[in-house]
């Protein structure tokens, strides 16, 4: 305390003033130059980048998409700009940016000192920046390691390249700092780096390219839009004599040698060079799925390695399916709005882990397009009815149980609605299985309402449909609207054995120098929406639906193995599903009008949407199912019944059939439609005549 008075009393005597204002001022110049040091030293407090980063620094060619086998599908991003190899870029190209560039490159320690002083001298004299002196370790600086400064010009900036400049020196070689220049450099048009430039200006890789274009590429680098060739042809041309005689008397060329060249023809490239894009429709969703995980580390990480869930081959094949079937239904359809064009939407996944393996949104790609797979809502009409019949196996109904498919009327919020079947034929009674092999309207109706919506409307929720579902008697008809992507996850627990899913599109993210980014937590415990014997028991009504009902143009075009699905059509016609799956891929596809009308006369989605759902899967999906796929669970009994009445079969059931059943539902009453013919019945009866008479006698 007594220290801290005496330091008080000292500066406020009066005799003190001028070693005050001399301690205070050299105080302040101490702390700014702290300040100062610690600034230059952060990179203007937002920190310089690490020695690591330094070293894996690598100019970007857009990140890469893999499907799950490691294809290629694409890139986020496309940057006009193929990195070379220093030492597969000509001597020439070298040699003539050192020229014009920094000819005493290989002197310095990434600052000019010489360059610096006579800068500085002229901007001082003319109170601005005037004249720069960077060099190409400080243009390497400001263009891979400044990007939000390359536009400025303050010693604010230079102060920071030069800071940098210093370490860059110290962690590269000057190969390694050449090599990102001649790839990291604008050269005009949308082109970075030698090898795009030479591609676009050329028509051919920079390692074939002469010493006279040699000189044209490294005149770009002082004023692309100036010099550009296309534009102004007499201004590039005079930029290349001009590096040529730097060259020449930099040593790189003979003065012969640039006279004969400064004479060649400017020769320029009709068509511009552009990277190929790949036009898959699974782009824009990958991208939104790394923007999410990523978040605000997607802006700055660099280039990216992402391993996608989705399968080159099935991606493709649903892209060509969607393309065929979308042109031939739009044939067949009505002409009164000929601007009008059908769109379509296929999702496909893996439905033991929700890893969707081919998403289309639209009949064409269009990037930031609508994805319909992902955003369409639409009513997916009789596609929803497996989950009716789903809910009614868990409640104790059995695929034998019988259902009046007979005209119905429900009375529904004070009005008599009638559901009808499609094209008004009706079966009578019919089992469970054959009503949903037929699309049973009616009976699917009176089902509903027997279990209740309510339970209808859980089901579906649980097993993925997160769209709106109101509780009303038209639900069971699919009286909703879903999106692709949810109706294909809700199908998956009728393949897998009973669980829900969550759809997945990134499997792992990785840098550019292989270190992961993300990659998906331990998944934990699976939700179980339907015990294993019901789930076994829809897959094999659905599996009748493809083998004989309204889906079973797929087996008509060749389409082998286990296979369970649902068409779906809207009353009006105006969309059309059919939902597919194996035990190893479950699809849908949908196909409709954006604003909702007719598709066509007749239409259902066994006739119109089925037919791609077999293209797709003969041409894109080669997986075979695991052995024991779709095996019944052991709680199962079978019997052998007749599917008229649902009744256990007879020697006289003309039809029969092996049906799965939960102990405790299956049928107690042998077949009473079918008996034998009337002489069998006399012989029978002759038969046990014959055998009491013998008892009888025998009693004698």
């Amino acid at each position: 305390m007594i220290h801290w008075r005496r330091g008080i009393e000292w500066l406020t005597r009066p005799q003190q003033r001028w070693r005050r204002i001399g301690f205070l001022s050299l105080a302040f110049g101490a702390a700014f130059l702290l300040v100062a040091v610690v600034w230059v030293a952060t990179c203007g407090f937002h920190g310089c980048p690490t020695t690591a980063q330094i070293q894996a620094f690598r100019p970007s060619e857009g990140s890469r998409v893999l499907d799950r086998s490691g294809k290629p599908l694409g890139r986020l991003t496309y940057v006009r700009r193929v990195n070379v190899p220093v030492d597969k870029v000509p001597r020439s190209v070298r040699a003539a940016f050192i020229a014009t560039e920094d000819r005493r490159f290989y002197q310095h320690r990434g600052v000019d000192w010489r360059s610096a002083g006579r800068a500085f001298v002229r901007n001082l004299s003319n109170v601005s920046i005037r004249e720069g002196f960077s060099t190409i370790t400080m243009q390497v600086v400001r263009n891979a390691f400044l990007p939000h400064l390359a536009n400025e010009r303050s010693f604010r900036r230079k102060l920071i390249e030069l800071e940098l400049a210093r370490r860059l020196e110290h962690t590269l070689t000057k190969q390694q700092i050449l090599e990102i220049y001649l790839n990291v450099i604008y050269l005009g048009n949308g082109t970075y780096g030698v090898e795009a430039a030479s591609r676009d200006l050329f028509g051919k890789s920079v390692s074939r390219v002469s010493i006279g274009e040699a000189a044209t590429l490294a005149g770009l680098a002082k004023g692309p839009s100036l010099y550009a060739p296309r534009r102004h042809p007499d201004r590039a041309r005079a930029r290349r004599d001009l590096v040529l005689s730097l060259m020449a008397r930099e040593g790189y060329i003979s003065p012969e040698l640039a006279a004969r060249n400064r004479k060649e023809p400017l020769r320029i490239a009709r068509a511009e060079w552009r990277p190929p894009r790949d036009q898959t429709h699974a782009l824009d969703p990958v991208r939104a799925a790394v923007d999410s995980l990523l978040g605000d580390d997607a802006m700055t990480a660099g280039d990216l390695v992402v391993y996608s869930t989705l399968d080159a081959e099935a991606q493709h094949a649903a892209e060509r399916a969607i393309r065929i079937q979308g042109a031939a239904i739009q044939r067949q359809g009505s002409r009164s709005r000929p601007k009008a064009e059908l769109e379509g939407a296929v999702v496909a996944l893996d439905p033991r882990s929700g890893e969707i393996r081919a998403l289309v949104g639209a009949r064409r790609s269009v990037r930031r397009g609508f994805n319909r797979a992902l955003g369409a809502r639409r009513q997916p009409g009789s596609a929803f009815k497996p989950f009716v019949y789903a809910a009614a196996l868990s409640a104790g109904y059995s695929p034998a149980t019988i259902l009046d498919d007979s005209p119905v009327e429900i009375l529904d919020a004070g009005r008599i609605w009638r559901p009808e079947n499609f094209g008004g034929e009706y079966g009578g009674p019919l089992t469970l299985r054959r009503a949903l092999m037929r699309s049973a309207n009616a009976a699917t109706v009176r089902l509903s309402q027997a279990l209740g919506e309510k339970r209808v409307a859980a089901l579906a929720h649980r097993s993925g449909i997160r769209s709106r579902m109101d509780a009303v008697p038209a639900l069971a008809l699919g009286a909703l609207e879903v999106t692709p992507l949810e109706l294909v996850a809700a199908y998956a627990p009728f393949a897998n054995g009973g669980v829900t899913v969550q759809p997945s599109i990134v499997s792992r993210i990785e840098s550019s120098d292989g270190s992961v980014l993300w990659q998906p937590r331990a998944t934990g415990r699976k939700i179980r929406v339907l015990d294993r014997a019901a789930a076994f028991q829809i897959t094999s009504m659905l599996q009748s639906v493809v083998d004989g009902g309204t889906g079973r143009v797929v087996r008509q075009m060749g389409v082998k193995g286990p296979v369970a699905g649902k068409t779906g059509t809207t009353n009006n016609g105006a969309d059309v599903w059919f939902i597919g799956y194996t035990p190893t891929l479950v699809a849908g596809f949908w196909f409709g009008y954006d604003s909702p009308r007719p598709i066509a006369s007749n239409a259902s989605g066994g006739r119109l949407a089925a037919p791609a759902w077999a293209m797709f899967y003969l041409e894109g999906w080669h997986e075979r199912s695991p052995a024991g796929a779709w095996s019944p669970p052991a709680e199962l009994i079978q019997h052998s019944i007749d599917p008229s009445n649902g009744e256990l079969s007879n020697k006289w059931c003309p039809d029969t059939q092996r049906e799965w059943f939960k102990s405790g539902t299956e049928p107690t009453t042998i077949c009473r439609t079918h008996e034998a013919p009337f002489i069998d019945q006399l012989e029978e009866l002759g038969r046990k005549i014959g055998k009491a008479i013998g008892r009888i006698l025998k009693g004698l």
